[in-house]
């Protein structure tokens, strides 16, 4: 009878109450703190250090074939994706780092194998560059030794196919918020990637995913009434560039 009781009540939880505990992303890095700065190599080793879920940063493709860290298709008045390395190498940081490119990231990502390495793929101007970005990036995932620790989002869902097509058994999620987690499914990618207005306009979305499933991430979640929306939601990942105070409100539950 005991034992009835409990799987009649467990049937009843809110989903949010049965699911696992939400994971903390540093968006960006751990970079609102001293000697830091977006997209830095210096913020991902903060990252590390706070012994959160996972760090997440972005990645362009120079004209020359490349793979740099930033998140601005611009850089010092250069586009990245038409300009070469030569040009972009010694440029700076508000940290006083150089441009990070994506093997000097990895090799620090390396170091610590606990911390997920939530890699952003940026759209570019033709498929043909995104397609060579793409290949380029699994291939230096791979030679790094970080494949199981590199999960995959972009904005471009052919990018997403892309990272699909290369590597089935990696995590890849969506980030444009216009399909529902059944159309991405279908694409076999694993999870969505939304930002918060969305997620809180289509919350059934979550439990979707859930059914599906597929894994639920919200970005850019700051402040502390909306984190604790999300973690009451459900949500598996929180992207945010306040990860010690979402840290703290995650232990809690």
């Amino acid at each position: 009878m005991k034992i009835r009781n409990i799987l009649l009540f467990t049937a009843i939880l809110p989903l949010h109450v049965l699911s696992a505990q939400t994971k903390v992303i540093a968006h960006r890095g751990y970079w609102d703190c001293e000697g830091s700065a977006q997209n830095s190599i210096a913020a991902l080793q903060k990252a590390q250090e706070l012994r959160i879920y996972g760090s997440e940063f972005d990645v362009w493709m120079t004209a020359d074939g490349v793979l740099v860290v930033n998140h601005d298709d611009v850089i010092a008045g250069l586009k990245i994706e038409d300009t070469p390395f030569a040009q972009l190498k010694d440029l700076r940081l508000q940290n006083g780092e150089t441009l990070p490119t994506l093997e000097a990231y990895l090799q620090q990502g390396r170091k610590d194998k606990k911390t997920k390495l939530v890699l952003e793929l940026k759209p570019h101007n033709t498929k043909d560059k995104e397609d060579r970005a793409t290949a380029a990036v699994v291939k230096m995932v791979k030679k790094a030794g970080v494949k199981k620790q590199t999960e995959y989002i972009s904005f471009s869902l052919n990018i997403c196919k892309e990272f699909v097509r290369l590597n089935p058994k990696a995590e890849v999620a969506y980030l444009n918020g216009d399909l529902s987690p059944q159309e991405l499914k279908t694409l076999k990618i694993s999870g969505i990637d939304y930002n918060l207005r969305v997620l809180q306009a289509n919350k059934q979305w979550i439990a979707e995913a859930r059914k599906l499933k597929m894994t639920v991430n919200v970005w850019t979640v700051n402040s502390e009434a909306d984190m604790q929306e999300m973690i009451d939601a459900g949500v598996d990942f929180m992207t945010t560039d306040k990860p010690t105070l979402a840290q703290e409100l995650v232990s809690k539950k």
